[in-house]
């Protein structure tokens, strides 16, 4: 508000002098006591105007070389939109625009340059860095300085292009995707009257190739952070620079031209004349923010809490709130301009001037941002309000793999599998590898797991986390590689900064039977358990088996469980109730209670049926060959039989042959029903009756 006041008075001595001669005049009139009042009011009102005077004489005394300014006159100016701005129409959408966290193809400077060889030895060490020059000579001349200066000149390229200035963050390019998934520009009327400068968003779409869209809304780079996932911030110089338009209209714009749906336009607690966000905040990543804090005793300090507060209020993109993390940056000398670094893919620069607050800086990033390497960038020019960030700018990596997920996170219900749903949108346009497309989760702090994702329609896919328990805490990414060798993460870090979610307390509303299946291999009896872990009684009214087996020791019905309580049920397989005309291999127990019905399978081995009719079978009965293609034997050799019955059934218990002779000491059968027709692949379970004798086996019928 004070800044405000002093707006509104050109002559601030003129103003004291006219406070002076009021309370002068005034006083002669009046008693001593009252005298002495006013003295403390003119003394009081004297400590204000000269508050407001000393500010006034901050801002006439800036140099304005040094902040974003070329010149007094351009500082004084008036922001204007260009009448002479060609808008055109926006994408395609939907449309999403690229965040400085997203991968990097190149990054884009200037020479003459606002940036130490040192920062860029370290760009082009992994990264290709794109200079702008004025002419080819001009070019060959800042590659010498390169070579003499260490830095990678494999890793260097030019464009050739007139400029005002290396602030290239608050002139270059914004990138975004259109609907189609195709890249392009959005160009937008620079705030600053550098025509070549405002032309550099053109002659980089024309050097890449790509679309190109113009947006009338005056803007700048150093007041715009995007998340890549529909959200950004500014301060509300938007609004003053553009106050032929409703705040509305600027918001209409913002989603059109680069899909943003939240767009939070906040005050500018830095208090200072550029008002451009990147001077006290940051994205780290879509669900992380970096603000800047200062001593209580600053009297912006409550400015500064306020904006934090916003932003650890407000939900990200993710669906829940921001993480906000604090870096102090007082201002003072030495400069503390640390939200003023740069992402470029796995490394963040982060501009250092020597203060003791340097390594507390560093710090911060290391704890909001692992995985990464936090570099510090030292150098005597860099200033609180132009760093590392106004000076350079990426170039979008055009054909990165864009991962879109929305994190399960905080406590998560109980479920026996948990869904991961991804967008995967391959930009380069080459296929996706489908076994490399993944759910990664650690269940507690066990080994990571995969499980693949699976496409479900229109660029998602799902998988699913499972092998957990009730109040586990589970940590996941997803990632993905395209055929042009395109990898991708989300969370971006993977292990290093993964989600995380705890998963909620198992509620039983329900009776729990374990196991809930009985599988007999060797044995004739199994059990099953019948747990009460409700917090009431419930009543069992019936526990009922369709066949295979029986239960033989059943209490009456209803039954009480009580809470807490639990009920052993004995299965038997059912030797007295096989009939000869049927083989089963499963049967289903139905527990019926006053809540619900349950099921219990039962699977009983083949093997074990077959030693019901006799143990001594495989002494007296050779059936080969089996496996059997054409047809398969019954030798009974040691048999003297008057009469000797074959039936045959398939795993259904459907008969599907019989033959019975008198003695014979030898069957056969070509794989063919009673019908005639040639039988399908698979099992098939035999029944021989010799006498009062019953033999079973099983065969396998193969092609």
């Amino acid at each position: 508000m004070l800044a405000n006041i002093v707006h509104k008075f050109n002559d601030m001595a003129l103003l004291v002098y006219l406070w002076r001669k009021i309370l002068l005049n005034y006083m002669k009139n009046i008693s001593d006591f009252l005298k002495s009042t006013f003295l403390m009011i003119f003394i009081m009102l004297m400590c204000a105007t000269g508050t407001l005077y000393s500010q006034q004489n901050k801002i006439d005394n800036r140099d304005y070389r040094k902040l974003h300014y070329l010149s007094e006159e351009e500082m004084l100016a008036p922001v204007k939109r260009d009448p002479n701005f060609t808008e055109t129409d926006p994408p395609v959408g939907p449309v999403r625009m690229v965040a400085e966290f997203e991968p990097m193809q190149a990054v884009l400077i200037r020479y003459p340059f606002g940036i130490p060889y040192t920062v860029i030895a370290e760009m082009a060490e992994e990264l290709p860095v794109i200079t702008i020059v004025s002419s080819n000579s001009q070019g060959s001349q800042v590659l010498s300085m390169y070579e003499q200066n260490g830095v990678n000149t494999a890793n260097c390229s030019f464009l050739i292009a007139p400029t005002d200035s290396y602030w290239t963050r608050d002139y270059g390019p914004w990138f975004v995707f259109d609907g189609n998934n195709q890249p392009g520009i959005c160009d937008f009327p620079y705030d600053r009257p550098r025509p070549t400068d405002d032309n550099i968003p053109v002659k980089v779409a024309q050097s890449l190739g790509i679309n190109l869209f113009g947006m009338n809304l005056t803007h700048t780079g150093g007041n715009m952070m995007a998340d890549g996932f529909g959200f950004a911030a500014s301060t509300d110089l938007v609004f003053e620079e553009n106050t032929d338009l409703t705040e509305q209209q600027i918001r209409d714009k913002m989603e059109a031209y680069l899909g943003i749906n939240q767009y939070h336009v906040t005050m500018d607690p830095l208090d200072d004349y550029i008002k451009h966000i990147d001077c006290w905040g940051k994205y780290l990543a879509p669900d992380k923010i970096l603000i800047g804090s200062v001593p209580q005793s600053d009297y912006r300090y409550d400015d500064y809490e306020a904006v934090a507060d916003y932003f650890a209020s407000q939900n990200s993109a993710y669906g829940y709130p921001y993480k906000v993390y604090r870096v102090f940056s007082p201002g003072t000398a030495p400069n503390t301009p640390y939200t003023n670094s740069i992402i470029l893919n796995n490394k963040v620069l982060v501009p250092l001037t020597g203060s003791q607050w340097d390594d507390e800086a560093i710090a911060v990033y290391e704890e909001a941002m692992p995985g990464y390497e936090i570099i510090g960038m030292t150098w005597d020019s860099w200033y609180n309000t132009d760093a590392l960030h106004c000076r350079a700018i990426g170039i979008a990596d055009l054909d990165m793999l864009f991962l879109d997920h929305r994190p399960l996170y905080g406590t998560v219900d109980w479920q026996d599998s948990l869904a991961v749903s991804v967008k995967i949108i391959p930009y380069s346009g080459e296929a996706l590898i489908s076994d490399s497309l993944l759910v990664n989760y650690q269940v507690n702090n066990g080994a990571y797991q995969t499980a693949l994702l699976h496409y479900s329609e229109s660029s998602n896919y799902v998988g699913y986390i499972k092998n957990y328990s009730e109040s586990d805490t589970v940590r996941y990414f997803v990632s993905a590689v395209d055929v042009a060798g395109n990898r991708a993460r989300l969370p971006y870090m993977g292990t290093a900064d993964p989600n995380i979610f705890v998963v909620e307390e198992q509620l039983i509303a329900d009776l729990t039977i374990t196991p809930d299946t009985l599988v007999f291999i060797d044995e004739y009896v199994g059990y099953f358990r019948i747990l009460n872990a409700t917090s009431s009684s419930v009543s069992i009214e019936s526990i009922s088996v369709d066949n295979l087996v029986w239960l033989p020791t059943l209490p009456n019905f209803p039954y009480a469980l009580l809470a807490g309580d639990s009920l052993i049920v004995e299965v038997d397989v059912d030797i007295i109730t096989l009939n000869p005309a049927f083989v089963w291999l499963y049967s289903t127990i139905f527990v019926t209670s006053d809540i619900s019905t349950q099921q219990v399978s039962v699977k009983v081995n083949s093997d074990l049926l077959e030693t019901i009719g006799s143990n001594t079978e495989k002494e007296i009965i050779s059936v080969h060959p089996n496996p059997f293609s054409n047809e398969i034997v019954f030798d009974l050799p040691s048999l003297k039989s008057s009469e000797v019955f074959l039936k045959i059934y398939d795993v259904f218990g459907k008969l599907v042959y019989s033959r019975q002779e008198k003695s014979s000491d030898k069957l056969i059968w070509n794989g063919k029903s009673d019908q005639g027709n040639v039988v399908n692949n698979g099992f098939y379970y035999y029944q021989l009756y010799i006498d009062n004798e019953m033999f079973t086996g099983k065969m396998i019928r193969l092609n």
